[in-house]
């Protein structure tokens, strides 16, 4: 989940104000909040050739962000949530944003009980009960944190929140270490936690990403972090590249998907599913279904993929929408 700032010298259509969104909302056709935040409020520009392929299939995307109070959310024909990405600094206002939009019922991708449960990472916990191969999770509360590792002395491990992205609140350390302590106890006590051993393979082979849209695999890209971090985001230096996975990686991606399904959750408009391969298989770091960057610039026909499955997905709301229109 890229961080990226925009400026005044964006154009009106990548950054669109709530007034712009509003009239290209009126406009006829079929009208697609695509959900944005001000950390990026308008189409990122890697989405560029999904808001193209879209609009090929008749569907008029517009940038809105999701907690501005002036988006009329009923002037949209459907909602595909994009680049949320402050959305664990405002996650209670978040949940209640997911049920403003449940209560108007329109159409969502992803639908809104695998959000909701996709924005809680103690989803590692369930997935691993089903099958799943994931790093060694704990889960513990800020003020047991101290608690929690104690038995971990000598371990390099990596603390991150359950609700959280772009390596918010996140440390990696030796556990007994001075320095260790010091960042342990500047973390904020009210939040809940993971902790998990750090993976050196994601130094020395890298993170992988595979993209799913609508359960058919489309790409992936391996990332990589920068000389002397552990990051793999691009914010701290990180890079990817397309890279086509092993058969063996593939399929672990895809059970992990199956046990989603297993859950109840079957309907998976999109998602990339990030994990490491080690000397034991692929291990799932993390299922991104909420506002994944999905690097659309690394494989340009998966942006004309997903645009056409979900031109698939609302026939009945489109045809609604030009008898509207007509």
């Amino acid at each position: 989940m890229p961080v990226v700032s925009h400026t005044a010298s964006d154009d009106a259509n990548l950054n669109p104000s709530a007034a712009l969104c509003a009239v290209q909302a009126a406009s006829n056709g079929f009208r697609l909040a695509v959900v944005t935040s001000t950390v990026y409020a308008g189409f990122h520009p890697d989405d560029a050739g999904l808001v193209d392929a879209l609009r090929g299939h008749g569907i008029e995307p517009v940038a809105c962000v999701w907690n501005d109070p002036d988006v009329d959310w009923t002037r949209f024909d459907a909602v595909l949530v994009r680049t949320t990405w402050d959305y664990f600094r405002h996650y209670d206002e978040f949940l209640a944003w997911y049920d403003h939009i449940e209560g108007l019922g329109l159409p969502i991708a992803n639908e809104l009980p695998l959000l909701r449960w996709n924005s809680n990472k103690r989803y590692l916990l369930e997935l691993a009960a089903h099958g799943v191969a994931i790093i060694p999770t704990v889960s513990a509360r800020g003020d047991a944190l101290a608690e929690a590792v104690a038995a971990m002395t000598g371990q390099d491990v990596v603390i991150k929140p359950t609700v959280s992205g772009g390596a918010w609140h996140t440390m990696r350390g030796r556990v007994g270490e001075a320095a260790f302590a010091e960042l342990l106890a500047a973390l904020p006590r009210d939040l809940d936690y993971l902790v998990q051993p750090f993976m050196p393979e994601i130094v020395a082979e890298g993170e992988w990403s595979l993209m799913f849209f609508d359960g058919r695999y489309s790409h992936a890209v391996l990332k990589k972090p920068s000389a002397g971090d552990y990051r793999v985001q691009t914010d701290f230096g990180g890079s990817a590249s397309l890279t086509e996975p092993s058969p063996a990686i593939l399929a672990a991606a895809r059970h992990a998907l199956e046990a989603v399904a297993a859950l109840g959750y079957r309907d998976q408009a999109y998602v990339r599913v990030d994990g490491v391969m080690t000397a034991d298989g692929f291990r799932l770091m993390e299922l991104e279904f909420i506002e994944p960057f999905l690097h659309f610039a690394a494989y340009p026909p998966a942006a004309a993929l997903f645009a056409a499955q979900l031109a698939r997905r609302w026939p009945s709301v489109r045809e609604s929408a030009a008898l509207d229109a007509g």
